[in-house]
């Protein structure tokens, strides 16, 4: 490889090397960055919000609110949260110039997520159809919510650590 009519040395080589695994290093690092504060509380606040919605879609008999009326909430929420997802990619898109991914986060770290949490937010309301105790829902909301910040934790740590 030439460079102005000469040859690169050994040593520029490598340092050239280098700065492309720094480059590399610092694009996953921005991509692993947390979301913004704000989304990052929508998203809490959805997490939190779906099993108590949920239950009340599944429940025998109308629960605080005619069935309707959480189907209605169920699809409000979930609009408002993809509008409010897609302006927080843009925001960061622009931003950084970088997407938002999760391909560049460890396994070990999301494939608990996308395995746990759907089970968690789904599993408190069939145990709510099947109980009728409104506890396994607040329970579903709080460990819901808890997953959400503490993944979000981790991706600080993981940010911070790569950064």
């Amino acid at each position: 490889m030439e460079s102005n009519g000469a040859s690169l040395t050994p040593e520029q080589a490598r340092a050239a090397l280098a700065d492309t695994d720094r480059v590399r290093i610092s694009a996953t690092a921005l991509t692993a960055t947390p979301w913004p504060t704000w989304f990052f509380l929508t998203l809490t606040l959805y997490t939190a919000a779906l099993p108590v919605i949920l239950g009340g879609i599944m429940a025998d008999r109308d629960w605080l609110l005619p069935r309707p009326a959480w189907m209605a909430t169920l699809l409000a929420i979930t609009a408002l949260y993809a509008a409010l997802f897609s302006v927080a990619a843009k925001a960061w898109r622009e931003r950084t110039g970088v997407a938002l991914r999760m391909d560049v986060l460890p396994k070990r770290a999301t494939l608990p997520l996308m395995i746990g949490l759907p089970l968690l937010l789904v599993g408190g309301p069939y145990a709510f159809h099947a109980t009728g105790r409104p506890a396994w829902l607040i329970a579903a909301a709080l460990l819901g919510a808890a997953v959400s910040v503490g993944f979000h934790l981790t991706f600080v740590r993981l940010h911070r650590r790569t950064a």
